[in-house]
């Protein structure tokens, strides 16, 4: 599976963006996908998440102002981003999970198999 992000760039605090993460393979509409960012000196932390059914779940700190969505039919999943603020300026990061770490809960970064190369978004105060 091959993940490629795009969409990030440079907005105004209060500004919007959407994310893309275009998956390769047969399977995409079984795969649960994952959004994740990563700050400077910062750990990667789970942004939101879709299941193959669609249900989302998001990380208290985007919650209202993110949304997830998928596209099964593209092989897409994407992030709409709104209200942003400074601290939400990260490098964001596209994950797949294919189901060989069922145990692990969403929010971690090992439950996901494969991830995308990153795109960054900044947001200026």
């Amino acid at each position: 599976v091959q993940l490629q992000a795009s969409g990030g760039g440079l907005v105004q605090a209060g500004g919007s963006l959407r994310l893309s993460c275009a998956a390769s393979g047969r399977s995409f509409g079984t795969y649960n996908m994952g959004w994740f960012r990563q700050a400077p000196g910062k750990e990667r932390e789970f942004v939101s998440s879709i299941d193959r059914s669609g249900t989302t779940y998001y990380a208290d700190s985007v919650k209202g102002r993110f949304t997830a969505s998928r596209d099964n039919s593209k092989n897409t999943v994407y992030l709409q981003m709104d209200s942003l603020k400074f601290e939400d300026t990260a490098v964001y990061y596209c994950a797949a999970d294919v189901g060989r770490n069922p145990y692990l809960y969403r929010t971690t970064v090992s439950r996901y198999d494969y991830w995308g190369q990153g795109t960054l978004v900044t947001v200026s105060s």
